[in-house]
């Protein structure tokens, strides 16, 4: 139960993140650079979430599993 709350959690950030980083491609439209945009999303908290959202979904898939834990 604990591997799907963390699972849920880590889809959660990914989708925020990944929803902010493509509404700030529309800097790109305004004559920002692709460098300037990298900046950008590196430091911007919400699109950090991103990353650390698939980095929880890759833990939460790849662990292993104890013999208690809900089999889907």
């Amino acid at each position: 139960m604990l591997r799907l709350m963390f699972f849920l959690l880590g889809f959660g950030f990914s989708i925020i993140g990944f929803s902010y980083i493509i509404t700030y491609l529309n800097y790109l439209t305004i004559g920002y650079s692709f460098k300037d945009y990298l900046k950008l999303i590196i430091i911007k908290p919400e699109c950090i979430l991103a990353f650390i959202g698939i980095t929880l979904l890759i833990i939460v898939i790849f662990s292993r599993r104890d013999e208690h834990d809900l089999r889907i």
